[in-house]
């Protein structure tokens, strides 16, 4: 993993900017600003679908963002101005900084290869930003600079776009202030495909509790124990076929999101009926726990109660063999403001977190 500040590979960029010169992609304009001939670039507008017809021949740019029907020249270094102020490096073109474009071709060319198989950012990057990456670094190389493209959609706030203005943004330590875990924020967001728009709200926020509830119930029903023979029932092996396709099929978390539901069904119904054995339910577990290996929200590894908690389910099961049941009512309490639900079951006391932060 590389967090590569621009600042650091300004003479990445010069060199970058001088093998486009070198292939016959840049030029310097009067003001000493330095562009990318798009008209040179058969391939330009290939990733946003742009109308090439729309293309103005010498007309040039000189902001970083700016609508599809401005299809022109774009900057790959841009003259000292007096609003520059001291931010300005020296190239081989004169006082001047990076066009914002440029700078991710010379860093991910620098760390990952002139061509590599996975790029990613949101779906309003795609214009003008990763198109102007793929010519300038196409140009430069002659390779192809990425396999595939994944774009993410928006995320909106009860149906309207996030704003500083409307201030109907949310942070993170907020949410967590309201009482919401870590893990119930992560359901949501992996709840809708990547690429579709996301609308959150807390009633959202709600509806993870529901369904992180149910998955836990249905691992406390599980055997913790490492299954000792190969016989997964068929309807583990089916959930983790659909879990698995679905995750290839462009990453289609909805879909794989609903096999694991499926198993948490089809295994509930099994134990009700008795008609699983502990080995079965072992495999369920280990399917669950390779489900997390993605999902991470699933809570497969058990939290063990500290001391203090275990203390007062002693007092609490003591005050119930004294039928002091209000006393029994408060030590439940006490251990539910420290993050544990007490069950009373025919096989005895059961303890479960209550939302354990991932």
């Amino acid at each position: 993993e590389h967090y590569p500040p621009a600042t650091e590979h300004i003479d990445d960029m010069i060199s970058l900017i001088k093998r486009l010169f070198d292939a016959g992609y840049a030029y310097k304009s009067n003001d000493g600003s330095v562009y990318f001939d798009i008209g040179k670039f058969k391939d330009y507008g290939k990733l946003a679908h742009l109308d090439k017809s729309g293309m103005r021949a010498g007309a040039r740019v000189n902001q970083d963002e700016y609508d599809k029907e401005n299809v022109v020249d774009f900057a790959l270094w841009k003259a000292w101005s007096e609003e520059d102020g001291d931010v300005a490096w020296d190239s081989p073109w004169g006082k001047g900084r990076p066009g914002w474009h440029i700078e991710c071709s010379a860093m991910s060319t620098r760390y990952l290869g002139e061509s590599f198989d996975l790029h990613t950012g949101g779906i309003d990057n795609m214009f003008p930003h990763h198109e102007n990456e793929i010519a300038q670094t196409e140009a430069a190389t002659g390779k192809q600079f990425v396999k595939y493209w994944m774009h993410c959609g928006y995320l909106v706030v009860d149906g309207r776009k996030m704003s500083k203005s409307l201030g109907n943004f949310h942070t993170l330590r907020e949410i967590i202030e309201k009482g919401y875990s870590g893990r119930e924020v992560r359901y949501v967001l992996l709840s809708a495909h990547y690429r579709q728009e996301l609308n959150f709200t807390f009633q959202a926020l709600d509806a993870a509790r529901a369904a992180l509830a149910r998955l836990d119930e249905f691992s406390a029903r599980l055997s913790g124990d490492a299954p000792r023979d190969n016989n997964i029932p068929g309807w583990c092996s089916e959930s983790r076929e659909k879990f698995r396709s679905a995750l290839d099929n462009d990453l289609n978390m909805p879909e794989a999101l609903s096999a694991l539901f499926e198993m948490v069904h089809q295994g509930n119904k099994a134990i009700d009926t008795e008609q699983i054995s502990p080995d079965a339910t072992a495999h369920a577990s280990a399917v669950l726990a390779d489900f997390d290996q993605v999902l991470g929200f699933l809570g497969t590894v058990q939290e063990k109660p500290d001391a203090t908690v275990r203390e007062l389910v002693e007092l609490r099961r003591k005050a119930r063999q004294s039928k002091d049941w209000s006393e029994s009512d408060r030590i439940r309490g006490k251990i539910a403001a420290l993050g544990w639900e007490v069950r009373d079951t025919a096989e005895g006391i059961q303890l479960r977190r209550l939302n354990s932060v991932r």
